[in-house]
């Protein structure tokens, strides 16, 4: 298998740090992270991007353990702008828990976790006239050193809606049915392969169950084809609080296949966290760049050229025409 040449933004909601499209030579996913990237898949191309997963829940003071398998997927497509990105993101799970007090008894329930349907637009982006910059030819260090420029992130805002269902056991009671949810995204593109993403995100707004969750995903690109991340998420309402930490990598099998894992953990008991994460990322491209006349082009040099010699022309058969007028005129006077 051929090395493919790309850069961060393959893995974990990434782009490069001169990018000035949506759309990139290779896939671009939100994978193996839990964030989103400021950054949309691009027009036309439709992404789909799935993590089945292990997780052991062990709460300590009420003596339950949850087992539960699961996955989270997400489908992506670029739409009319390349800023825009529609999305429906979610996570199913199927948990089987036990009580191992005095009293011991066993449950098993599965549903859909979250369920949402959104879309994320770009609205500042700070690389995209970076092309535009030319490297300085005398000095190695100017072109190397840090630029106070690069703290300025990409911002994109999301809007969106969660569906729960009726007595879903993975929400507080009474949640159930549409809720708005919102995000602000941000994203820094460093040199040296770091990116730095963060998400601010509130969830199920106007129920009893109002998350504000905030997620801070830092990206160390390896080679061409490995990269590895370190993640942390912070999750608070009256239902459920946490913080979680991943860690884990993605390979880029081809330009528009992504392989990735991750382990999740916490510091708590209440309930204490651990899980593994396998997860692909596919691409269907049907993107194509609008064409620019930029005055480059075969027929436009020929056009160039014909303007150019036709006063030439124009000029030496107005000569001509005077030879045969002046001879004429000769003949005649003779």
């Amino acid at each position: 298998m051929k090395s493919i040449k790309t850069y961060l933004f393959v893995f974990v909601s990434l782009t490069t740090l001169y990018s000035y499209s949506q759309y990139t030579e290779v896939i671009n996913s939100n994978r193996p992270g839990v964030s989103s990237s400021a950054f949309s898949v691009g027009t036309n191309v439709i992404q789909l991007e799935v993590g089945p997963y292990l997780l052991n829940e062990k709460h300590v003071p009420l003596n339950r353990d949850d087992k539960s398998i699961g996955a989270d997927f997400e489908a992506r497509y670029g739409l009319l702008w390349p800023q825009l990105e529609l999305n429906v993101r979610g996570t199913f799970q199927s948990t089987k828990r036990e009580y191992t007090g005095a009293i011991s008894s066993e449950e098993t329930f599965s549903n859909f976790k979250t369920l949402t349907i959104g879309a994320k637009y770009l609205v500042y982006d700070p690389y995209k006239n970076a092309e535009e910059e030319k490297p300085n030819l005398y000095s190695w260090k100017a072109n190397h050193s840090f630029k106070w420029k690069y703290l300025i992130p990409a911002v994109a805002v999301y809007a969106g809606a969660n569906f729960d269902t009726k007595d879903n056991p993975f929400t507080a009671a009474g949640v159930e049915g549409f809720s708005p949810k919102i995000m602000i995204a941000t994203q820094n593109n460093f040199s040296g392969g770091w990116v730095f993403v963060m998400n601010f995100i509130k969830d199920r707004i106007g129920t009893d169950q109002s998350d504000f969750t905030y997620i801070l995903t830092l990206t160390k690109s390896i080679t061409d084809q490995w990269v590895v991340f370190g993640e942390t998420q912070g999750i608070s309402s009256d239902f459920y609080a946490d913080n979680l930490i991943r860690f884990g990598g993605a390979y880029l099998w081809s330009r528009n296949f992504q392989l990735d894992t991750a382990l999740t953990f916490n510091t708590k008991d209440t309930p204490s966290v651990f899980g593994v994460t396998l997860g692909a990322s596919y691409r269907l491209d049907f993107h194509k760049d609008k064409e620019e006349n930029d005055g480059t082009s075969a027929e436009d040099e020929l056009e160039r050229r014909v303007n150019k010699e036709a006063p030439k022309k124009d000029r030496k058969e107005r000569k001509k025409n005077k030879r045969k007028s002046n001879d004429f005129d000769d003949g005649i006077n003779l």
